[in-house]
């Protein structure tokens, strides 16, 4: 099968492209920068390149996409360019093509306000029947892909799956107060609870999405590692989250004490994966529970994937704070003279 990869030179869309291309599919990586799974560096905003890429594809891997991390560096119109108008090019060369799936990665993210419920309250239990409520134009121009999407599904019977993933990148988190608080691997491996999912469980999802979509037609389903938490353990998991894991993995304590690691005491929310192991028939691996037998043997819990594939950053330098600077207000701000980005914003339409 030959499928189209775009943002092949990001962390995912290298991720795969390798995976296809060592399982035998002959992939076209297009992407504007260059990078090891790159064939067509372009934007896909360009209807014509789109064209020539979409020549004898059957399937499309849709990575490319501004991420959370510019939102303090590029303008609103840099995002819609690329998020909306860029997806929205492809969803219509695709279409035109008669390509017969097409697989979006979007992000946890476009739940926004719904993941950070008061203080005081239970922690959000957050399957795909939650309504999203971005909170910056990151999330806003996802959601509106994923409308986009489900569009081209309605009205031309375009094969669809959306995927919300959660965190898997590998740089450090983006509060201060918790890079300072915790060890960067204690960190992610606590994530694991809640939020977080390994390259190699997401690359799975995206292939099983592949093969599933002739059959489903559309859906929008959350990837993200297998929790050992439920809804009884909502209430506690805000400020008593230690007592709420004893429960559920009773083990965890010595592992974490032999490494001098902490457990956070609040979590505010945790992805549910149900949904999307039902319908894709994925089963994620690297779960808390994976990570712990690992850690025990002195063991790296990252998959070989994600300890192979190469992270590149977002921008061509750093800032004060780390890898990328971290916005407050609900939008954006212009763009600096150092926003570059593993997928720059694309150019804007014509006219």
């Amino acid at each position: 099968m030959k499928i189209l990869v775009t943002g092949s030179s990001g962390y995912l869309g290298e991720a795969l492209a390798s995976t296809l291309r060592a399982a035998g599919h002959e992939t076209l990586g297009l992407d504007l920068l260059p990078g090891p799974c790159t064939d067509v560096v372009g934007s896909i905003a360009d209807g014509p390149l789109l064209d020539r890429c979409l020549r004898g594809v059957r399937a499309v891997m849709h990575t490319a996409t501004l991420h959370k991390p510019h939102v303090g560096t590029h303008s609103h119109a840099a995002f819609v360019d690329t998020n909306v108008t860029g997806t929205l090019r492809l969803l219509e060369a695709a279409t035109a093509a008669g390509v017969g799936a097409f697989v979006y990665t979007s992000t946890t993210s476009v739940f926004g306000d719904a993941l950070a419920p008061p203080a005081g309250t239970p922690a959000a239990w957050i399957e795909e029947t939650v309504a999203a409520v971005p909170k910056n134009i990151y999330g806003v121009t996802k959601s509106a892909a994923e409308d986009l999407c489900q569009l081209f599904h309605r009205n031309h019977g375009l094969a669809v799956m959306v995927l919300r993933t959660s965190r898997f990148f590998p740089e450090p988190d983006d509060s201060a107060e918790r890079r300072s608080a915790l060890d960067d691997a204690n960190l992610k491996v606590v994530e694991l609870l809640y939020r977080r999912v390994d390259i190699q469980d997401v690359v799975d999802a995206h292939t099983a999405a592949l093969l599933r979509a002739p059959q489903v037609g559309f859906d929008k389903l959350i990837v993200s590692a297998t929790s050992p938490f439920n809804r009884d353990d909502l209430a506690l998991l805000r400020g008593q989250a230690s007592r709420a894991l004893r429960l559920r993995v009773p083990g965890f304590e010595s592992v974490f004490r032999a490494r001098g690691w902490a457990m956070l005491e609040d979590i505010d929310r945790v992805y549910v994966n149900q949904r999307a192991r039902s319908v894709l028939e994925w089963e994620p691996k690297y779960d808390f529970g994976r990570a712990l037998h690992d850690l025990a043997r002195d063991h790296d819990p990252r998959s070989p994937l994600a300890r192979s594939i190469r992270f590149r950053g977002y921008h061509a330098g750093r800032f004060a704070d780390g890898l990328y600077p971290v916005d407050t207000r609900d939008g954006g701000a212009p763009p600096s003279d150092n926003a570059r980005g593993e997928t720059p914003p694309a150019p804007a339409p014509p006219g």
